[in-house]
């Protein structure tokens, strides 16, 4: 089992950018695939990003592609998403996760960080 937690949130004016960090502990980071999920005030949550156990395998939502940078260091037990031009509509929580291969499901989560985007 992984234990994550996320920082890096905040409020920004739309144009602008943040990092968002997801630490991990527990097992084996480098062995889990990993994901950044998002989850707006009314709306179900959307995976945004995600990467493989080596980094290799990248994965963007449309709406964030070119936008937004998903990345992890494996040494460090931290993986990343690097936001820019963001947008009023990117105003969410934002979640990190890590995948269990063995059930098939992000099954580990952060509390999540909230990011407000204002216009």
């Amino acid at each position: 089992q992984v234990q994550l937690v996320e920082s890096g949130g905040g409020l920004v004016q739309a144009g602008g950018s943040l990092r968002l960090s997801c630490a991990a502990s527990g097992r084996a980071f480098s062995s889990y695939h990993m994901g950044w999920f998002r989850q707006a005030p009314g709306k179900e949550r959307e995976v945004v990003a995600t990467i493989s156990w080596s980094g290799a395998g990248l994965y963007y939502v449309d709406a964030v592609k070119g936008r937004f940078t998903i990345s992890r260091d494996n040494a460090k037990n931290t993986m990343y998403l690097q936001m820019n031009s963001l947008k009023p509509e990117d105003t969410a929580i934002y979640y990190c996760a890590a995948y269990n291969q063995g059930a098939g499901r992000y099954d580990y989560w952060g509390q999540g960080t909230q990011v407000t985007v204002s216009s």
